[in-house]
């Protein structure tokens, strides 16, 4: 467990964060990886904003036994006042990507360099800011509406970043980007887990088979929602396209299938995780908790020859051909 540092906080975000479940800034790791890379990211529009006090959570791509799925991006009430949504993000590292779940804290947090839009341009996040204990939003980058709010201002973003949908990073393809000082320094800071409005959006994303990313091809017909779980209705995005040509898994055995008994996936592999903060992505349906060194036999192979001679096996002489009749 890391040592928080401390921090200069009002009296109001003290008593509020006393009333809310906490995370330590360094989570378990488990030894699991999934073999191959994530989905780009879908391009969708962002829902208007339910009202005052939400902020906006972006989607990714989760993991479950049927594969990659999409968790449609949402607004969610912060759990405590002065405290912003550091997303998750996958990194590539010992030949597999590992999940970073996504965390509540004073400052925003690395996240991997993701460019998931909407004011999370890489580093930290553009959409707004806390002023007096109120969230004052960004209408440069934020879907107000016609939602009556007062506390918002406009400030352009400048990116001279890429531009690109590429979700996760390191790798082959990934993007190139490492922890700032002050993305640092928020790794050690009182990080609180996601909401149970949040756990149960994802729950419910995991058992809706429309966003699985072989059903849907990287392009979610439920891209975003105006609130967690809400997959119909008011609030609901579609994606208008997806962020690159879908290519699928490279595991044919993987494709809408799950592993025997439900152990381990075929696309997920055991390694030897030493960094802290992965965590494989836990879902309603998935493994918990993995089975370690676990081997995964994909449907149709040809079973393992034992080592070892093999046993003698008694065998039973043929009998002999019945003589023939002599001719007269």
């Amino acid at each position: 467990m890391r040592s928080c540092r401390p921090i200069a906080l009002s009296l109001l975000f003290i008593l509020a964060m006393i009333a809310v479940p906490a995370i330590s800034s360094a989570q378990i790791a488990v030894d699991v990886a999934v073999t191959i890379e994530p989905p780009a990211l879908p391009v969708y529009d962002q829902p208007e904003i339910p009202g005052p006090g939400y902020i906006w959570t972006p989607g990714y791509w989760a993991y479950g036994p049927e594969g990659y799925f999409w968790v449609p991006g949402t607004w969610v009430e912060a759990p405590a006042p002065e405290l912003l949504w550091t997303p998750g993000y996958w990194g590539f590292g010992d030949g597999g990507y590992f999940w970073h779940e996504g965390y509540w804290g004073p400052h925003i947090g690395f996240y991997g360099g993701i460019n998931y839009g909407f004011g999370y341009v890489g580093v930290g996040y553009l959409g707004g800011a806390w002023r007096g204990g109120v969230f004052t939003y960004n209408t440069a980058v934020t879907n107000i509406g016609s939602v009556h709010i007062t506390n918002v201002y406009h400030e352009t973003i400048v990116n001279r970043a890429a531009v690109t949908t590429v979700s996760f990073n390191g790798g082959a393809g990934g993007v190139v980007a490492t922890p700032t000082a002050q993305e640092q320094a928020a790794a050690h800071e009182h990080h609180i887990a996601p909401t149970t409005a949040q756990t149960q959006h994802v729950t419910a994303a995991s058992t809706n088979r429309a966003l699985l990313a072989s059903v849907n091809q990287g392009k979610p017909a439920i891209a975003a929602t105006g609130k967690p779980g809400q997959f119909t209705g008011h609030g609901v995005v579609a994606a208008t396209q997806a962020g690159k040509e879908f290519r699928g898994s490279t595991n044919p055995a993987a494709v809408g299938k799950t592993a025997p008994g439900g152990a381990v996936h075929p696309d997920v592999k055991d390694t030897k995780a030493k960094e802290k903060g992965r965590t494989y992505p836990a879902t309603a349906t998935a493994p918990s908790p993995p089975v370690k060194n676990a081997k995964v036999t994909p449907p149709n192979a040809p079973k393992a020859t034992p080592k070892g001679p093999r046993p003698a096996v008694a065998r039973t002489p043929p009998k002999a051909p019945p003589k023939k009749p002599k001719q007269g």
